[in-house]
This record gives C-alpha cells, sequence and structure tokens, in this order.
C-alpha cells in the first residue's frame, strides 16, 4: 500500500496585515454596493483578484481615473502618489484609502526629505505600484534603481538620502549603504523595510529547511514572492514556484516525502490550502 504525501502549510505565510486590511475593506463595500472600482490590482495574485473580481470588484488603470466621477474607488495597500488625490478631488470620487501603515510612513519620510531639499535615493523595482507612489512624492525627481550597478552610469550628488521599497530584503539595503559609502558618497540611509517582510526572510529558510520538498506558491507579479522564492530555494534546492494548482507537476514528487508549502506576503491561505489538498491527492 502507497503511503501519501506528508503536506504542512507555514504558518506565517500568507497575507501581511497591509493586504488584509485592503481586501476586508473592498469586501465590506463590496457586500453593500455590489461593485467597487479599484485603482490597480488589489493584490499582486491572479487567483484572489479573480475571485474579487468575481463578487463585483472591477480593476481600472490610472489612466481610466479622470474619466470616473462621483464613484468609490479603493487604494491598495501599495499606495499612490499625490496626483491621484488631487484627480479624485476634482471628479468628487471618495477614495477608500486601504494604503499600508508602513508605506504611508515612507511616502511622509521621502516627502519631508524631499521638502528638505534633500537629493533621494531610492532602492526599488522600477515601475512597480509602491516605487510609483513614492517617487510622487519627489515630483518624480528621486532616482529609482533596483541593482547597484544602475548606479555606475548614473550621475549621483555628493551626498543624499537612501531609502528603499518597504519589501525589499535588508541585508542588500545596507550592503548597498556600504558600497556606496566605500565609493566616496555622503549617504543618509532610512531604513524603511516592513519588519514583518523582513522577517519572513529569516523564518522561511529554517522552514524550507524541515522538507525534502518545498512548493512555492506566488503570483508571478509579485516581486516579494521572487525574492522569497530564492530564499527558500537557496535553503532547499529542491523547491518549486508555482502560481496554481494547475502548475503542480505529480512526477516531481515521491511517495513519503514530507512538503513544506509557504508563499509571498500576497499569496491568499486558500490557494495554499487547494494546493495542499491537490498534493494529498497525488
Amino acid at each position: 500500500m502507497s503511503k501519501n504525501l506528508q503536506v504542512t502549510i507555514d504558518k506565517d505565510s500568507g497575507f501581511c496585515f497591509g493586504v488584509v486590511y485592503a481586501i476586508d475593506m473592498a469586501e465590506e463595500i463590496l457586500d453593500e454596493d455590489g461593485y467597487l472600482y479599484c485603482l490597480g490590482d488589489i493584490v499582486h495574485n491572479d487567483e484572489e483578484v479573480a475571485r474579487l473580481k468575481a463578487r463585483g470588484l472591477r480593476i481600472i488603470n490610472h489612466d481610466a481615473l479622470p474619466s470616473l466621477k462621483n464613484e468609490k474607488v479603493l487604494i491598495r495597500a501599495h499606495g499612490e502618489a499625490p496626483e491621484t488625490y488631487k484627480i479624485a478631488l476634482e471628479n468628487n470620487i471618495t477614495l477608500i484609502d486601504a494604503s499600508c501603515p508602513v508605506v504611508l510612513k515612507l511616502q511622509n519620510r521621502i516627502k519631508t526629505s524631499y521638502d528638505n531639499d534633500e537629493k533621494i535615493l531610492i532602492f526599488g523595482k522600477h515601475g512597480h505600484a509602491e516605487v510609483i507612489g513614492l517617487q510622487g512624492q519627489t515630483k518624480n525627481e528621486a532616482l529609482v534603481f533596483q541593482d547597484i550597478d544602475e548606479l555606475d552610469v548614473a550621475e549621483l550628488p555628493s551626498s543624499f538620502t537612501l531609502y528603499s521599497q518597504t519589501t525589499k530584503s535588508v541585508d542588500k539595503f545596507y550592503a548597498i549603504k556600504d558600497e556606496l559609502i566605500k565609493r566616496g558618497y555622503e549617504v543618509k540611509a532610512n531604513d524603511t523595510i516592513c519588519r514583518q517582510v523582513s522577517n519572513r526572510y529569516e523564518d522561511l529558510g529554517d522552514f524550507a529547511k524541515q522538507y525534502d520538498k518545498i512548493v512555492f506558491v506566488s503570483g508571478k507579479k509579485s516581486s516579494n514572492g521572487r525574492v522569497l522564492y530564492d530564499v527558500c530555494r537557496a535553503a532547499n534546492p529542491n523547491s518549486y514556484f508555482v502560481s496554481d494548482v494547475a502548475e503542480l507537476d505529480v512526477d516531481l514528487f515521491s511517495e513519503n516525502e514530507t512538503v513544506g508549502i509557504c508563499g509571498a506576503t500576497s499569496t491568499p491561505m486558500w490557494l495554499m490550502q487547494d494546493v495542499k489538498l491537490a498534493l494529498e491527492s497525488f
């Protein structure tokens, strides 16, 4: 008689509090009004977006915002640039602001730096929703880079303030700061990385080592997912990235193996539970 796989979900994986807050707010209004506009994907996970769309969530992009009037629009956890608030005011749009408090605090810090005429560098992913909101605090004058190599060709001022997107690696942030100081720049570093996310980096490595195989569940658009998956793979080379149940490959698993399931801060628990059920049926 063959034994099944022993599958365990990481209890610390799943939505961070900022995402939980945004989805709770959305669901409350969907229950009341039957529909709600959301500026951009509420979370970088296609399955969760599809679930909420089925309940009446209408995803719009920034180009569509000025054509809306007298509506409710949700701002997701990533936050928004000042321009969004300005358009809302002009068009009598009620903003349901679910910006994560950690992101809002960072926006305020960057705005204060900018108002004090500091030159600003942001370590973050180009085009990421949070980063666009951060850059907006500086009238888009801040220099965004996702890798230190990009700064080799940039003309940098002799002194500047360094910030980071909230979901970046703490170790990488400080390594960049040290390298820039070594290159002779005067760097004021503001560590504004979310500790709920950075603690996951440490805990996830420990989790991944405990199992024969790891299935990491995340949306392909999630930058946090990519980083956390790399953490898993470094701790356990038998780690596999899937976005949904359909991507599971039965041939990768053998009977009696232990399998750990974990995910990004944008991965819903229900999706990891679906993956667990599928694995247990193999």
